[in-house]
């Protein structure tokens, strides 16, 4: 059994590693979407995202900006990687079980 609870052991600290960099990954991206407004013929790019309650319209300009959208994009798929993780380490938890008394 020893060998068994090393090796949840090891697993559960490897998720923990994996799910703290992905954390400080997704801080250094950029959050939120870019939309895309027409205003007499000419289209228009505004970063929006939250700040607390308020949502953020920030003007981009009328070219499309690829390296934000990357940007973005990469954050989404971080963050879907980091709820397996979490999953993960829920299904680790579990695995423990309850310890009981040993009576003897």
């Amino acid at each position: 059994m020893k060998i068994l609870a090393n090796i949840l052991k090891e697993s559960e600290q490897y998720y923990r590693d994996i799910k703290i960099k992905l954390e400080r990954q997704i801080i250094s991206l950029p959050k939120g979407n870019v939309k895309e407004r027409k205003i007499s013929g000419n289209k228009y790019y505004y970063h929006q995202f939250r700040d607390g309650k308020k949502v953020i319209h920030k003007y981009l300009g009328k070219e499309k900006p690829s390296e934000l959208l990357e940007g973005i994009a990469k954050r989404q798929f971080l963050h879907k990687e980091l709820q397996k993780v979490k999953e993960a380490l829920k299904i680790l938890k579990r695995s423990k079980g309850r310890k009981r008394d040993k009576v003897r």
